[in-house]
């Protein structure tokens, strides 16, 4: 199969790298820079240093000319690149199915990215997304993971799952989209709630509270918004919080630790370098929630915390103010 990987960043160099054994891969550059690099280097020293590679990638910067003849593409940039990504191929014209890895609701429309496809490149569009407990770095590594693979279509997201699945790399057919989309959004907020717990120095006994609670309120949203209640406890749902509420590689957790420091939201990005979805996503989710009457506490709190309203200190003291409720209701 020809895959076209647009964006490369880590996660779109990682896919290349971890395709490019079974399939025909080309990696699209925006940056010409990166392009260069890799094409004389076959590393992306910029975005992702330490990774080879493999000779049998092409790398482009012209986005046409990376879409001709493909017969899949992987949208590999940060949600905010997925709508302008979107109408580069309703310019084209192009009719290929389409995944995308990245996690989030759009900001200011609140979009999940499945309805920003659709938005776009209508209703016949084929289109899914890739989530679940994965770090780029690992996936590039060759460290065995498994992720889930939901679309619009569930006899193309099975049959995608089987031609991407690997040995190193397998990969799950999932028909609830708004769940896997909802799941890998919302955990990156909680990811930050599980930093700042961490940060203070507040014990395991709460890290694994405020990730069972936090799940809950995953569920709750989840819901409200159409999805299957089980897929909540799969890949996509408990396997990507577990993940990244306690992997050192997660760049939302390291936000969380820095807001334990006292350190300010603009200095923790820029000492990131990276782009951490749950601080942008934060925002979205807590007017999601108050739109749809859905109690996320944890999710509020991060959304004032980042927003300045709430230290992290005063955000837990709140939490544990909280009077008491039937745990399941």
């Amino acid at each position: 199969m020809k895959i076209t990987l647009l964006g490369a960043g880590a996660w779109g160099t990682a896919l290349a790298i971890a395709f490019a054994g079974k399939h025909q891969v080309t990696l699209w550059s925006r940056e010409a820079d990166v392009a260069v690099d890799l094409e004389n280097t076959r590393e992306n020293r910029r975005f992702f240093p330490g990774h080879k590679l493999p000779d049998s990638v092409r790398v482009l910067t012209d986005f046409a000319a990376a879409v001709a003849g493909a017969d899949l593409l992987v949208v590999a940039t940060p949600i905010a690149g997925l709508r302008p990504t979107a109408e580069q191929l309703k310019k084209l014209g192009s009719t290929c199915p389409l995944l995308w890895v990245c996690k989030g609701f759009e900001a200011g429309s609140g979009k999940l990215p499945h309805q920003v496809i659709a938005e776009v490149l209508g209703a016949d569009a084929v289109y899914g997304a890739l989530s679940g407990p994965s770090f780029a770095e690992e996936v590039a590594s060759g460290q065995p993971t498994a992720i889930a693979l939901a679309a619009n279509q569930p006899i193309f997201a099975r049959e995608m799952a089987h031609q991407l699945h690997g040995s190193r790399l397998r990969i799950y057919a999932n028909d609830d989209l708004v769940g896997v989309e909802v799941g890998g959004a919302v955990k990156n907020v909680l990811a930050i709630a599980t930093g700042v717990c961490d940060g203070l120095g507040l014990g395991l006994n709460s890290r694994a509270a405020l990730m069972t609670r936090g799940l809950a309120e995953i569920a709750r949203l989840g819901l409200a918004l159409g999805a299957q209640r089980e897929t909540f406890m799969g890949l996509a749902g408990m396997g990507d919080l577990i993940l990244t509420c306690t992997g050192d590689l997660s760049r939302n957790r390291r936000v969380g630790l820095a807001l334990a420091e006292n350190k300010s939201l603009p200095q923790i990005l820029e000492e990131l370098g990276h782009v951490a979805e749950g601080v942008y996503t934060a925002r979205e989710v807590a007017k999601l929630a108050l739109a749809h009457a859905v109690d996320m506490p944890i999710s509020s709190a991060v959304a004032a915390v980042l927003d300045g309203q709430l230290s992290a200190a005063k955000a837990l003291e709140q939490l544990m103010a909280r009077d008491p409720r039937e745990e399941l209701a």
